[in-house]
């Protein structure tokens, strides 16, 4: 469980109805609704488990994370693309003491990511943490893709789908506060070119991954800027340099720190009482982001941009 400062009170029925008054959602579209499997936990259940939503929580760190936080008792709202690995990730938080239930998204689909945001808020009356988990890694391929919106693959996994997902659950981080959002970005960081931020000229997946990750760490400061005084504290960390994952087993790199280690740097973000918010970690200490990440008129002209291409912002 978290330390006592970390709890946060259920709110009840009718302000959850409240939040989702001030919400405007998406237009019912052809698209299945998303649900949980199993379904999820009423509130009463709920009464003594924080909840956690971890992004892309059904292999590497992501799945580590959900693991740790299920020994702890909370409950683990796990993410991915793939139904079966996702359930086995539900069993094994539930077998560490936890509770689970899974939820299936694409984060190539900002339509997908809105039906993800729609279902947390649907069937949860509290969300004490957010981590923002997913995404893909092209090293080595320098093959420019599109998302299923038409824009970059990468900027749009890493960073666009957990901007909507992170603007569309606020309300219900702000009533449960005291929470947290966590964003797992890297020390991988390169500058983001406003007149190409989709790289249509000189496309690298190196290029594309790290401006990814360095717009998580200016979302991050800009969001708790925005959140100062609410007790929502937000903080981004590079975990680990090049963990023992999937991700980077499937490179071709070799290895060079364990998934444990970046475990170890996201609870830290995420339990620890002493944790301010709007800083960038290199896994648990304070640490120096690309110098872009304080450049106020850049993050300004990433907010703006970020708006527009998910139809966000509040």
């Amino acid at each position: 469980m978290p330390p006592p400062a970390h709890r946060a009170r259920v709110p009840s029925r009718a302000l959850h109805a409240a939040v989702l008054a001030t919400l405007v959602l998406p237009a019912p579209g052809p698209a299945q609704e998303i649900m949980p499997e199993p379904a999820a936990p009423t509130p009463a259940e709920l009464q003594d488990r924080p909840v956690a939503l971890v992004t892309g929580s059904t292999g590497g760190l992501g799945r580590e994370v959900a693991l740790a936080l299920g020994e702890r008792g909370w409950h683990v709202i796990v993410h991915g693309r793939d139904r079966a690995r996702g359930l086995e990730v539900v069993r094994e938080v539930r077998a560490a003491g936890g509770s689970a239930a899974f939820y299936r998204a694409d984060f190539a689909s900002l339509e997908e990511v809105g039906r993800l945001g729609e279902a947390i808020l649907r069937d949860y009356v509290r969300l004490d943490v957010l981590v923002n988990n997913a995404g893909i890694w092209l090293a080595g391929d320098d093959t420019r893709r599109l998302s299923a919106d038409g824009h970059e693959l990468t900027l749009a996994v890493n960073y666009l789908a957990a901007y909507r997902l992170t603007d569309l659950l606020l309300p219900l981080l702000r009533a449960s506060a005291p929470s947290r959002i966590v964003h797992v970005a890297s020390g991988a960081q390169a500058p983001i070119d406003f007149d190409d931020p989709m790289l249509e000229r000189g496309y690298s997946g190196s290029r594309a991954y790290g401006q990814s990750k360095l717009a998580q760490v200016m979302h991050a400061f800009d969001l708790a800027r925005a959140l100062e005084g609410t007790g929502v504290r937000v903080n981004a960390l590079h975990p680990a340099t090049l963990m023992d994952t999937d991700m980077v087993r499937d490179a071709g790199v070799r290895p060079r720190s364990t998934v444990e280690e970046g475990r170890d740097a996201v609870l830290h973000l995420v339990l620890d009482p002493d944790v301010g918010s709007g800083a960038y970690h290199d896994g648990t200490r304070p640490a120096r982001a690309h110098a872009q990440a304080y450049d106020e008129e850049a993050r300004a002209r990433l907010r703006v941009l970020s708006e527009a291409l998910t139809g966000g912002g509040r």
